[in-house]
C-alpha cells in the first residue's frame, strides 16, 4: 500500500530512471489542478524514502498516487509545479536524473547529462493529507469487467456541475453482478455485468471523471482493488490508487424511467445502421436533429441545416405498419450505438414524442434516448 503521510524533510536527494519519472509523472498528472485558486493544488507531491520515490497530485476530488525505484541519499517530501514539472521531465535526455531539494533556498535542483534547473516550491507541509484506505474494506473485481462496463455507460454522465448528481455514475455491486447506470436526463445508459468470485454488496455515485482516469491508468490490469467508506471510493492497482470523493444525492430511479413495452422493435445491422448515422450527422449542424423515418421495409436517415445542405440515405428494415417518423440528437444516437457490443442492434420505439430504447442482441444494456420534436 502507498504512504500517505507527509514526512518530515531532512534534504531529499535522489536518482532516479528519466522514463520512469516521466511515466509516474503521467500517472498523477490528471488530478493536478487547473483552477489555480489554491496553488499547492497546482503542485505535484514528491516523497523520497526507503528506496522509493512516491509521487501524488490531488484537486480535493480525484487524488492519484504512484511510486517509482530510485537510489535515495536524502530522505524528504516537496511540492513542484505539476505542469512544469511534466513538461520539463518529458523533454529531459533519455539518462537517469538526479533531484534535490535545496530547502533553505525553497527549490527543486534537477540535473540531467549535463543539464541544470532549479524550480520553486511549495511546503509540502501545505499538502492535503490523502485518504487512506482501510483494507478491512476492499475487495478485489475484475477489471476488464468493471472497465468494460464503465466504458458502456461513462458517455451518458451529465458535465453540468450544477447537478451533482447526475455527474456521477452509479455503481451497484450484487451477488455475482455489477449494475452501472449513467444519466444526463435526455439519455440514460444501463450496463449489468457478470462478476467472478464474490463481492460486498454496497452502492455508491462515483464522479464519472475518476472512473474515466481510472480506466486510463489501470489499462492491462487482470484485477483491481476496490475501497469504498463513508465520503471516499478507492481504486487500487499494481502500482497506482486513485481516490475520489462519493457524490451525495439521490440518483434517478432507473427502472421508472425505461418503458416496460414498445410499439415497435426494429433489428438492424449495427455496423452499417452506425455508418450511416455517421456521415447523415455531418450535416446535423447547429444543434439540428437526425430524422429517422421508419416506413414498410426501410429505414430513412436524414438531416438538413439551413445554408449548410442536407443528407439522406436509406437502408432496409423490418419495419410495417404506419410511417413513423422520430428525432433524435446525432451525437447521442451515435454515441448509444457504438456502446452496443453486439453486430446487431434493436431499435425500440413507442412514438415520435417518447424516448426510444437502443439494446443488442442480450438485455443487459440498455440506452434510453429522448426525441427531439420535429417541426413540420
Amino acid at each position: 500500500m502507498l504512504e500517505t503521510d507527509i514526512m518530515v524533510d531532512t534534504g531529499m536527494k535522489l536518482t532516479c530512471s528519466r522514463e520512469e519519472f516521466v511515466a509516474k509523472l503521467g500517472v498523477v498528472s490528471r488530478a493536478v489542478s487547473t483552477r489555480g485558486s489554491v496553488q499547492i493544488l497546482a503542485g505535484v507531491l514528491l516523497q523520497a524514502s526507503d528506496g522509493q520515490l512516491r509521487v501524488a497530485a490531488t484537486d480535493m476530488e480525484l487524488s492519484l498516487r504512484t511510486s517509482l525505484d530510485a537510489e535515495v541519499e536524502g530522505q524528504g517530501s516537496v511540492v513542484v509545479p505539476g505542469r512544469l514539472l511534466v513538461d520539463l521531465a518529458r523533454l529531459l535526455p533519455d539518462a537517469d536524473v538526479q533531484l534535490e531539494h535545496l530547502a533553505d533556498e525553497g527549490v527543486l535542483s534537477l540535473m540531467c547529462v549535463g543539464s541544470s534547473y532549479r524550480l520553486h516550491t511549495y511546503s509540502a507541509e501545505d499538502f492535503p493529507r490523502l485518504p487512506e484506505i482501510d483494507d478491512t474494506q476492499v475487495f478485489t473485481v475484475d477489471a476488464d469487467a468493471l472497465l468494460e462496463t464503465v466504458a458502456q455507460v461513462s458517455r451518458s454522465a451529465s458535465r453540468d456541475e450544477s447537478r451533482p448528481v447526475l455527474t456521477g455514475i452509479l455503481a451497484r455491486f450484487e451477488p455475482g453482478k455489477l449494475v452501472m447506470a449513467a444519466t444526463d436526463s435526455y439519455r440514460l445508459a444501463v450496463k449489468e455485468t457478470d462478476l467472478a468470485g464474490s463481492t460486498q454488496e454496497l452502492e455508491a455515485i462515483i464522479p464519472a471523471r475518476a472512473l474515466t482516469e481510472l480506466a486510463r491508468i489501470a489499462g492491462g490490469a487482470t484485477q483491481l482493488e476496490l475501497g469504498v467508506q463513508e465520503n471516499q471510493v478507492a481504486f487500487r492497482t499494481e502500482d497506482a490508487v486513485l481516490t475520489t470523493r462519493r457524490i451525495d444525492g439521490q440518483f434517478p430511479n432507473v427502472k421508472q424511467l425505461l418503458p416496460e413495452q414498445f410499439e415497435h422493435v426494429v433489428t438492424l445491422p449495427r455496423g452499417e445502421l452506425l455508418e450511416v448515422v455517421r456521415r447523415v450527422s455531418v450535416m446535423a449542424q447547429r444543434n439540428s436533429p437526425l430524422r429517422l423515418r421508419f416506413s414498410e421495409g426501410e429505414l430513412q436517415v436524414s438531416a438538413q441545416t439551413q445554408d449548410v445542405g442536407e443528407a439522406k440515405e436509406a437502408l432496409p428494415a423490418p419495419f410495417s405498419g404506419d410511417t413513423l417518423e422520430i428525432g433524435f440528437n446525432p451525437e447521442f444516437l451515435r454515441d448509444g450505438i457504438e456502446s452496443v457490443q453486439s453486430d446487431e442492434v434493436q431499435l425500440k420505439l413507442i412514438s415520435p414524442l417518447r424516448p426510444g430504447l437502443i439494446m443488442g442482441e442480450s438485455d443487459d444494456y440498455s440506452y434510453l434516448i429522448m426525441p427531439i420534436r420535429l417541426a413540420g
